[in-house]
């Protein structure tokens, strides 16, 4: 079968907008409106359970299942005051959402396609997000959220490399608009579904989270012809690629897929770190971060709007640089690498500032700007070009599948994000952000060692 994924010729419907087809901004828009609801939801989680449902709970209000959990995790790592059960709930919940979409990958690939997949996972979500507004339900909630991630995660992201012919320069590139698409969602989240949840009430968030999520399925049902043809009804249509599904993989496949491998192990510890500000970081912004300006005080939610804030700047930036560099611009695992040393040193900042800070300090949320400036540029370094990779080097059958084996990277490490969160009232905090940095740059060198076997094990594509 080769190492390229989605060869074809450009479908007759492809319409071509700046530079690109026209399916591309159909999966923009609607991967915009996903995240839009997945980080609306997240920008409020944390501070919901750590200021009102684990505390209701712990009162004796009834939520489906809570007693259950909050047993087995004391049961493994002992009493569990609030903000560590917090983070606990946290982890389990952004790890499993990156741990589903390797099944997710399996579904689409075997029995249903990319796009039916798609619409199933928008729809458990929309539900999920609806079902948050009802207090007694919050876990149940996260169940639909996590099985709906799970279907439509990897299926709508392998279907921009499906846009490109095998070898199209262009592959690079798209990739990182339709990553400006995802934060496009993640830039208004938090003024919306953060405002909503902290000035108006919780489930007016979760609910407008919902919304969003209904016109994404919306706008993806109107582009169909725009996406050309389903890769699933493509091989099933040929039945030279039907019988290639059930032949063994060659030995420069199994090689591929070794290498994605390494690279998703050495990836957990990134997310693992970028997670915290979903969570640690959060609750640092919300109790010793000074959110006034000119008298007037900002929700502590839209400190994440920073970062999806960066990526939209520094994007476009860093797509004509490599667009200047040419072959000249440096591997994809050296970009990880970077991207891995930025995040890390982005900490620095905040180690300064706490050295001598004391519970009840607080700080201007102007410190936070060049803090998050860095690790989204470790971002951007790292993540869309780890997506890229994906469908330029695993095998066309496996494509879906190996697209949820790299979010399964993001399972390990989210849930190891819950795990180092729960430290953060037990550490300083100058030594909880020493913590994060040197596992930054710990991961980043760590992968700049292993570039040349890494990038002889993956061979081209790097």
């Amino acid at each position: 079968m080769g190492l390229t994924v989605n060869v074809r010729a450009p479908a007759a419907t492809d319409k071509q907008f700046f530079g690109h087809p026209a399916g591309l901004f159909v999966l923009f828009f609607t991967e915009m409106w996903e995240r839009f609801s997945f980080y609306g939801m997240r920008v409020l989680l944390v501070l919901y359970m750590t200021d009102h449902l684990i505390v209701k709970a712990r009162e004796g209000q009834y939520v489906f299942g809570f007693g259950g959990l909050q047993s087995a995790l004391e049961g493994v790592f002992g009493p569990l005051a609030i903000q560590p059960m917090a983070s606990q709930i946290y982890g389990l919940y952004t790890g499993l959402v990156y741990f589903t979409p390797f099944f997710g990958g399996i579904l689409a690939d075997r029995i249903l396609g990319q796009r039916k997949t798609v619409f199933v996972g928008g729809i458990l979500m929309a539900i999920g997000h609806f079902l948050m507004a009802i207090e007694s339900l919050f876990l149940l909630a996260l169940l639909f959220l996590i099985l709906g991630n799970g279907c439509f995660k990897p299926n709508i992201s392998t279907q921009v490399g499906g846009l490109y012919p095998a070898g199209d320069p262009r592959r690079d590139s798209a990739y990182t608009i339709f990553y400006m698409g995802v934060n496009l969602g993640a830039l208004f989240s938090p003024l919306v579904c953060g405002t909503l949840g902290q000035k108006l009430g919780w489930h007016y968030g979760f609910a407008a989270a919902g919304v969003g999520m209904v016109i994404g399925l919306i706008i993806y049902y109107w582009g169909q012809k725009y996406l050309g043809v389903d890769e699933f009804k493509t091989r099933h249509a040929n039945a030279a690629a039907r019988a290639a599904d059930h032949k063994p993989l060659t030995k420069k496949e199994w090689t591929a897929i070794g290498g994605l491998v390494a690279l998703c192990t050495l990836n957990i510890v990134f997310w693992a770190v970028y997670e915290q500000q979903g969570n640690t970081l959060q609750l640092f912004a919300d109790r010793n971060v000074d959110w006034h300006l000119f008298g007037w005080e900002m929700p502590s939610t839209w400190f994440q709007m920073f970062n999806p804030l960066f990526i939209f700047l520094f994007g476009p930036l860093l797509i004509a640089l490599w667009k200047s560099q040419g072959t000249k611009q440096m591997s994809s695992v050296a970009k990880m690498s970077v991207g891995c040393i930025l995040l890390g040193l982005s900490f620095l900042i905040l180690m300064w500032l706490s050295k001598d800070m004391g519970e009840a300090t607080r700080i201007t949320f102007m410190w936070l700007i060049p803090s998050t400036m860095i690790y989204t540029l470790g971002e951007l370094y790292l993540s869309p070009i780890g997506l890229s990779l994906v469908t330029k080097v695993a095998p066309a059958r496996l494509v879906s599948m190996l697209m949820g084996m790299w979010f399964l990277s993001s399972f390990f490490g989210n849930y190891l994000s819950g795990y180092i969160g729960t430290y953060y009232e037990v550490m300083s905090k100058n030594s909880f952000f020493t913590l994060l940095m040197a596992l930054g740059v710990g991961a980043g060198l760590a992968i700049f060692a292993l570039q040349k076997p890494l990038k002889k094990a993956i061979g081209h594509g790097l």
